[in-house]
């Protein structure tokens, strides 16, 4: 929006054409989401209070977390509501990957305020069925990588790229790039939604991995830039920077009310939304797998929950304490605030681990 405003000037007034560059915009970006979630943040808290929209706690769970019956939850509407009118002012609206971040986005945010909307204002336990969860997440996958998969013109924009090897690539075809991007969108949505259990424990490393896939898009989107790293030049991703600068901006704010002790929690409204984001991105510019490796404490939560699940049904025994693996570590006598920190420190290390294969290949 802004952008068109700013080249329709520009024939005049030349200062204006300095907001064609991604880089600017993507600052702007970042800073329109920080600044739109620090005003509305106390506002938004102060609201979800008044509406009694608190969050349930498990008995079964770390004593300590008790005390947090009854904090706002669904502030996640905050940081995706941030994200949406930071892109829409700042990013390209001509530009098709815009469009597909953001209502993958928004998409998958709405299911979780559904499911949100069901346990802390219905009081229905279950929230929304986990079959219809599944399917909707699914339908909005399906729907995103299709698409996707039909406006590709080029082979590197369906190939997957092996990090680390410069020329080993694997052709997968429509049907592998479909199913691959599926199994992406919706596994990284859920795996952010099985991190969000302490406070911040999600959002900075939603963060991180956000302004490295900013960096990967910004060199997927350059002719030259990609060509001299050996990664595949996708037209256009360059401009999902501005988009994934906003998450970063919306994300910062929000750990400054998420931070412990939390004053509103995200709820699935965010955690699905932002986890669906940091997927589509990652199929977009190509690198599914670096994302499995900078998102690695979002795959370690989910592996521990298919663990524990899987080992009680086969043989009556768990293997952690509790899962996800963070409250394990709590049952252990670790506390909220060192387990999210240590998992922020292991974030940082596999987020610089992703970024490292830009050049080490």
């Amino acid at each position: 929006m802004l952008l068109t405003l700013s080249q329709w000037l520009g024939h005049d007034i030349r200062a204006f054409n300095v907001f064609g560059y991604i880089t600017l915009r993507a600052v702007l970006a970042a800073l329109t989401a920080l600044i739109l979630s620090f005003m509305l943040g106390p506002k938004m808290i102060r609201k979800l209070t008044e509406l009694k929209v608190g969050q349930p706690v498990r008995d079964d769970g770390p004593q300590t977390h008790l005390v947090k019956a009854g904090t706002p939850t669904m502030g996640g509407a905050l940081i995706l509501s941030a994200i949406a009118v930071t892109t829409l002012l700042w990013a390209d609206l001509t530009n098709h990957y815009v469009w597909v971040a953001l209502v993958t986005l928004l998409g998958f945010g709405a299911i979780g305020w559904v499911d949100d909307w069901r346990k802390v204002v219905e009081k229905n336990p279950r929230g929304l069925a986990s079959r219809w969860k599944y399917l909707w997440q699914s339908l909005i996958a399906l729907v995103v990588a299709a698409w996707l998969a039909w406006s590709a013109h080029l082979p590197s924009q369906t190939e997957l790229i092996v990090p680390f090897f410069k020329h080993l690539v694997m052709p997968l075809g429509v049907t592998g790039f479909v199913l691959l991007a599926y199994f992406v969108i919706v596994g990284s949505s859920n795996a952010v939604n099985l991190t969000d259990g302490a406070d911040g424990l999600a959002i900075l490393p939603t963060v991180m991995v956000a302004g490295a896939l900013a960096i990967f898009a910004y060199v997927a989107g350059h002719a030259v830039f990609s060509k001299y790293l050996g990664l595949p030049f996708i037209p256009g991703a360059g401009e999902l920077v501005v988009f994934c600068s906003a998450m970063v901006g919306a994300g910062l704010a929000f750990l400054w009310f998420n931070a412990y002790p939390a004053e509103v929690f995200m709820g699935d409204v965010g955690a699905l939304g932002l986890g669906a984001a940091l997927g589509v991105v990652a199929v977009i510019v190509r690198q599914e797998i670096v994302l499995f490796v900078m998102g690695g404490v979002f795959v370690a939560e989910t592996v521990s929950v298919m663990l524990q699940v899987g080992s009680y049904k086969l043989r009556g025994k768990r293997v952690f304490l509790m899962a996800p693996i963070h409250h394990h570590f709590e049952k252990k006598g670790w506390k909220e605030t060192q387990v999210v920190v240590r998992f922020w420190i292991i974030s940082m290390m596999l987020v610089l681990i992703g970024l490292a294969s830009l050049k080490l290949r």
